[in-house]
């Protein structure tokens, strides 16, 4: 069963030296419980494609749904499907992580007690329960990232989008989170899909992987499947395999970010 259905979805921007195409129709058909993983590189319409979906962005062409709920028509009904999860996350360094969860749940009409309640489920299950009570500025990279997926997962979504998760994280802040991602979808069967630039990250987490360059999709299939069909065996690394179907390589994780 499809949670996630696009079919001809685009996005063109309007600027001073015409349109651009960011997204040129994109069709994707991801089945609950998935991890997907959107790779791509720079400017190829990952973040995008990310934007339309969890409604932050409208599309000018094409159309979506998001667990039964129409993109265009039931635009709140997405919102309260899908927890996301940004590049850059946006807590206050100043309060507690109990303080930013209670508020989350409290912006998704909990109770206070209800919203208390549901800040300790995510601590404890994100391995924030220690630090419930630290200052979000005092946190380190890999707790940071982890208190914005507990942010995200406050209203109990059936999907969870990633934009570049780990990027600037230590080896094993990164080993976490993708423990963590793992878990969520075996433990809760939510359905997990990222962007990512590191492509070990990708071969490792990923179910399925969605290839897109220029707006549109390139090629799509499990890691073996991909790796065995454009690098000639399923020993091949993924590298090998997006270069042979891009022609490029991903950009680094610490490239400056592009408009699209």
């Amino acid at each position: 069963m499809s949670i996630i259905s696009t079919a001809s979805l685009a996005r063109t921007f309007q600027t001073r030296l015409g349109p651009v195409a960011a997204v040129r129709g994109i069709d994707l058909s991801v089945r609950e419980g998935e991890i997907i993983g959107l790779l791509g590189p720079n400017g190829a319409g990952k973040t995008t494609t990310l934007r339309m979906l969890t409604t932050l962005l409208k599309p000018t062409g094409g159309a979506a749904t998001i667990a039964g709920r129409d993109l265009a028509t039931d635009p709140a009904g997405v919102r309260r499907a899908c927890g996301y999860v940004a590049q850059s996350g946006g807590v206050d360094p100043q309060i507690s992580i109990r303080e930013e969860l209670v508020t989350q749940g409290r912006l998704y009409r909990l109770t206070r007690d209800q919203a208390a309640e549901r800040a300790r489920e995510l601590a404890d299950t994100l391995g924030l329960a220690d630090l419930l009570d630290r200052r979000c500025g005092t946190l380190s990279g890999g707790q940071r990232r982890r208190l914005d997926i507990a942010l995200a997962l406050a209203h109990r979504p059936k999907v969870l989008f990633l934009d570049e998760p780990t990027t600037g994280l230590d080896p094993g802040s990164r080993a976490d989170l993708w423990d963590l991602i793992r878990g969520l979808r075996d433990e809760h069967g939510t359905t997990v899909f990222l962007t990512t630039h590191y492509l070990d990250e990708a071969d490792a987490l990923a179910d399925r992987l969605v290839i897109v360059d220029k707006g549109v999709v390139v090629a799509e299939g499990t890691p073996s499947a991909l790796k065995l069909a454009h690098a000639g065996s399923i020993d091949a690394t993924l590298q090998d395999t997006f270069l042979a179907i891009t022609g490029r390589g991903p950009a680094p994780a610490d490239a400056a970010p592009v408009a699209v």
